[in-house]
């Protein structure tokens, strides 16, 4: 048997990715929510796409140089198909210059990495000054071990069985103070499907579910910031 967060896990279920009413279903609508709060891009701009997956953010971003990072190799061919260029790494290192990027994406990633302050490092060094990251995880609470893994588990849409390991969700504070330590300033809200097209899907596995902001930080949030400049001494 294998061990929770168990990255073998996503060679096994490559095939799943662009299934909407699979068992990635639910990133396909974080998606979409992630790739609305990205800025318009101008000119040249790079957008990183941390544990980018297979790609699925790559519909709802336009005009950007996509580069995704991942550590398995399978889910970079089904990205590379949906016109993400993939860079096979490790979000807590990633082989990448600092300031490459006019935009980070980490969705659905820090609460799979043993080290999500580093990644957070990661994504911070490789923004440039006035680049935007955008996050969304699941919250270190009890109510998101209970929700996240015992319940949705067991819900078509849900995550695989085994995907989450409870021992390494993100505390929404400390979040926000790595980040700001890090030179970005990230404001976070509360995440969650809508419940009456929720219910529509569940009984006809058919359209999207739009994802709804919360007050409440317990189970899902997201969350966008902007990397400051430095600051300069007065002459």
């Amino acid at each position: 048997m294998r061990n929770r967060n168990d990255p073998r896990q996503y060679d096994e279920l490559v095939t799943e990715w662009w299934k909407p009413d699979g068992v990635f279903a639910m990133l396909h609508w974080l998606a979409k929510s992630r790739g609305a709060l990205v800025p318009p891009a101008t000119g040249d701009s790079v957008l990183v796409d941390l544990g980018c997956g297979g790609g699925l953010t790559a519909p709802h971003v336009t005009g950007y140089r996509h580069i995704g990072v991942d550590l398995r190799q399978p889910n970079l061919s089904v990205a590379a198909h949906h016109g993400v260029v993939g860079i096979r790494g490790d979000a807590q290192r990633v082989p990448l210059a600092d300031e490459c990027a006019d935009v980070v994406l980490a969705g659905e990633i820090l609460e799979h990495v043993e080290d999500w302050r580093a990644c957070v490092a990661e994504a911070c060094r490789l923004l440039r000054p006035g680049g935007t990251l955008i996050v969304d995880t699941i919250a270190d609470t009890a109510l998101a071990r209970l929700v996240a893994v015992r319940l949705a588990e067991r819900v078509p849409g849900g995550p695989p069985p085994g995907i989450h390991d409870p021992a390494l969700f993100v505390p929404p504070k400390g979040l926000v103070a790595e980040c700001a330590r890090h030179g970005v300033a990230l404001r976070t809200w509360g995440v969650r499907p809508a419940i009456i097209p929720a219910l529509r899907w569940l009984r006809t596995r058919r359209d999207g579910v739009p994802m709804v902001s919360t007050r409440s930080h317990s189970i899902l949030y997201a969350g966008r910031g902007v990397k400051h400049a430095p600051s300069t001494s007065a002459r």
